[in-house]
C-alpha cells in the first residue's frame, strides 16, 4: 500500500478547509474530467464547508489526422454556465499538464472569475506545461502506476479505498 484511506481523508479534509477558507463568501464550481478524479471529487466535494457546485467533462484522446501527436477532445461538455463563476479543475494526477492545459484553455473562453486546479497526486518534474496554476496538491508523488481510489487498471480497483503502487508481471 502506498496511501491509505486515512492518509487520504486525512489530506483530503486538510484540502477541503484550505479552499473553504480562500473561497469564503463565493460558490466556487468544481469541474472534474471523469472517471478517474471522481472519487477525489466526492470526498473533496464532502470536505468543503462552503456552498458549491459540480460539473464534468470527458475527453479523449485520438492521433491526429496524419499520426504523429496526439490530439484531444471533448466528449462531454460542462452543463453548467461558468462565465462570472470562480472554477477550481480537479484532478486525480497532474502529470505532464497537456490534458488539463487543453481543458483549461478551453474553460478560459468561457470567462470565469478564476480558476485553478487541485490534484489529489502531483508529478511536477514530467511537467511540460510551464504555466498551470496548480494551487491545491495532496500529494507528490513518483512516477509509478497507482490504482485505488479512483485510479484504475483495465477499469478495475477503483473502488479500493487505498492508493497502490500496481505490480506488473512480465509476460
Amino acid at each position: 500500500m502506498y496511501l491509505s484511506g486515512a492518509e487520504l481523508r486525512g489530506r483530503v479534509g486538510e484540502l477541503g478547509a484550505q479552499i473553504a477558507s480562500d473561497y469564503e463568501g463565493r460558490e466556487p464550481v468544481l469541474v472534474t474530467i471523469l472517471k478517474g478524479a471522481f472519487v477525489f471529487l466526492a470526498d473533496l466535494s464532502r470536505a468543503l464547508t462552503i456552498p458549491h457546485a459540480l460539473d464534468f467533462v470527458v475527453l479523449a484522446g485520438y492521433e491526429g489526422a496524419l499520426g504523429g501527436r496526439s490530439k484531444i477532445r471533448l466528449i462531454k461538455d460542462l452543463d453548467l454556465i461558468i462565465a462570472g463563476r470562480d472554477v477550481i479543475l480537479v484532478e486525480n494526477v497532474v502529470d505532464t499538464g497537456l490534458t488539463l492545459n487543453y481543458l483549461r484553455k478551453l474553460l478560459t473562453l468561457r470567462r470565469p472569475a478564476s480558476l485553478s486546479i487541485a490534484t489529489l497526486l502531483d508529478r511536477p518534474y514530467r511537467r511540460l506545461v510551464d504555466d498551470l496554476p496548480v494551487r491545491y496538491i495532496g500529494f507528490v508523488v513518483p512516477d509509478e502506476y497507482f490504482v485505488g481510489y479512483g485510479f484504475d487498471l483495465d477499469e478495475r480497483h477503483r473502488n479500493l479505498p487505498e492508493l497502490r503502487v500496481a505490480k506488473f508481471r512480465r509476460t
